[in-house]
């Protein structure tokens, strides 16, 4: 069966859902190096630090598959993000449990408040949990996430879920420091927008272990449907700056500021390109079809290239005419949308 794009649809797209159509144009294209695969599970990378990444690679579908962390106390643990769906929590938890033993995690940091890293905040209550100011706000504003779109297999424990906002909040100008053991965590606010308006890092000093939350995206495309791009590549120049050998990104695996760097091309190919269409006075959707051949490489990169192009070519055209805020403009990406799959093919393919 095959229908038009809807708005709803488009909505779906902008929260990072992915449209198994859109997904046609993101596979691997000939001539274009393929990319590597990686496993479920926690690596440690210094004593009592363990990061853990959820499955990806070619092939395997990466949409809100999205990585965490457990660092361990003598008598407590930390951990970083709670998953998109209630089966990725308990997943974790239970690996985070042969970790942890008989100790609790006495706290949770969102490093944003996109749903497939905070979903699962309430699986780890009674636990502080902590973001940024704005975080609090927007999974409040938010609600809880239905799962719309996705497998079906997410969707048990749904009953469970209820909302848990960031219960303790920094600001722009704040940084908070925690030590598990003689672990310093410093979390920190990296001065501007990127990703969202709220993202957090957190910086292991002593082991120079840095946790990017989505302003890093290793062989993920991108998603910038709350981001501000321009900004987003400032805020990977300051990292480039920090004491930093190993960073964990929010999607993909675990990497360095080698992979930081095709991050930031890649930004800087979509801004480039979308600018060079926006002085044509091209259409979003229009533009995005045109920039989807200009990728080169990262056209090959995860969940799919397709879907993100459009949403980043959006929020692009709102930054180059000052009409960009926090809040996803969810008719625009319906328009832009709409043009794209009349020029790249013209029908979503429903599963």
């Amino acid at each position: 069966m095959t229908r038009r794009f809807t708005r709803r649809e488009a909505m779906f797209t902008a929260a990072g859902a992915g449209l198994g159509a859109l997904g046609a144009f993101g596979q691997t294209r000939a001539g274009n190096p393929p990319y590597p695969s990686w496993k479920t599970g926690f690596r440690q990378l210094a004593p009592n630090v363990y990061a853990y990444t959820q499955a990806g690679g070619p092939g395997v579908p990466s949409s809100a598959i999205s990585n965490g962390a457990c660092i361990l106390g003598p008598d407590h643990w930390m951990a970083i993000d709670a998953f998109a769906a209630p089966p990725h929590t308990k997943a974790f938890l239970a690996a985070a449990k042969t970790l942890a033993g008989s100790r609790t995690c006495d706290r949770l940091i969102n490093t944003h408040h996109h749903a497939d890293h905070t979903t699962g905040n309430c699986f780890f209550l009674p636990a502080e949990i902590v973001g940024h100011e704005y975080c609090r706000k927007a999974v409040i504003s938010n609600g809880i996430s239905n799962l719309a779109g996705r497998p079906e297999s997410w969707k048990v424990g749904m009953a469970e879920l209820k909302l848990a906002p960031p219960t303790t909040t920094f600001d722009d100008r704040s940084r908070i420091t925690y030590w598990y053991g003689n672990t310093e965590v410093r979390l920190m606010y990296n001065g501007s927008p990127a990703h969202t308006w709220g993202d957090a890092l957190i910086y292991l000093p002593q082991y120079k272990i840095l946790w990017a939350g989505d302003v890093a995206f290793f062989y993920v495309a991108p998603a910038a449907q709350s981001g501000h791009i321009s900004k987003w590549i400032e805020s990977i120049d300051r990292i480039n700056k920090m004491d930093v050998d190993v960073i964990v990104p929010g999607h993909g695996p675990i990497g360095s500021k080698k992979e930081l760097a095709e991050t930031r091309e890649y930004l800087t190919i979509l801004k480039a390109e979308a600018k060079r269409r926006y002085d044509m006075k091209m259409s979003p959707g229009k533009a995005a079809a045109e920039i989807e051949d200009k990728l080169g490489k990262y056209s090959t990169w995860a969940d799919p290239a397709a879907v993100r192009t459009v949403n980043s070519v959006v929020r692009l055209y709102a930054e180059f005419n000052d009409s960009l805020t926090s809040e996803t403009d969810m008719a625009a990406v319906a328009a832009a949308s709409q043009e794209y799959l009349e020029i790249r093919g013209g029908a979503v393919q429903l599963r």
